[in-house]
């Protein structure tokens, strides 16, 4: 067992799951500032064998990529990691450009190397962050295909925190 595999099944993370020999993807839906804080982030010790980034960041590191002639390099990098972490995908319209190029992210990932993508939004509301409606359904198919999608609920996390909070000092 290598120590991602060891830091993340410590933490009850099971994503993605090593000893069965072949990568894994895996979602998340709802609730994922309480998922993100608890379990998306990467350990120190085995950051270089895992990646987290904004789906934004990422798509903006790789449009800076390709205009300066660095496509091939940023894209192998992110190939290389065993865990890459998308966060936030879905929160804001990529324009065909920056989605393409995160298609070809995910392509060189697929079946290689494990994939997590955190969302608020589901399956078919990412079509507003993906403007073309086939490249839309590769990316969710390449994203689903052999992948694990965990669901942690609607409502949100930074709310129900804050409701709580102004109850308590009505209840005392």
């Amino acid at each position: 067992m290598d120590r991602l595999q060891i830091a993340l099944r410590n933490r009850k993370f099971l994503l993605p799951p090593w000893h069965r020999r072949r990568p894994e993807k895996g979602g998340v839906e709802g609730q994922i500032g309480y998922f993100r804080r608890n379990h998306f982030v990467p350990f120190p010790e085995v950051s270089s064998l895992a990646e987290l980034t904004l789906a934004t960041k990422l798509v903006n590191e790789l449009v800076e990529a390709a205009d300066e002639k660095q496509l091939n390099k940023t894209i192998a990098r992110y190939g290389r990691v065993d865990l890459l972490c998308i966060d936030e995908l879905g929160y804001m319209e990529l324009d065909r450009h920056g989605a393409e190029l995160l298609f070809q992210v995910l392509t060189e990932r697929e079946e290689k190397n494990s994939v997590a993508i955190a969302s608020n939004e589901s399956f078919g509301g990412w079509t507003k962050t993906f403007t073309d409606p086939r490249l839309c359904a590769a990316i969710v198919d390449r994203l689903t295909f052999n992948g694990t999608i965990i669901e942690t609920g609607t409502d949100s996390y930074r709310l129900a925190s804050t409701r709580a909070r102004t109850e308590q000092p009505a209840a005392g």
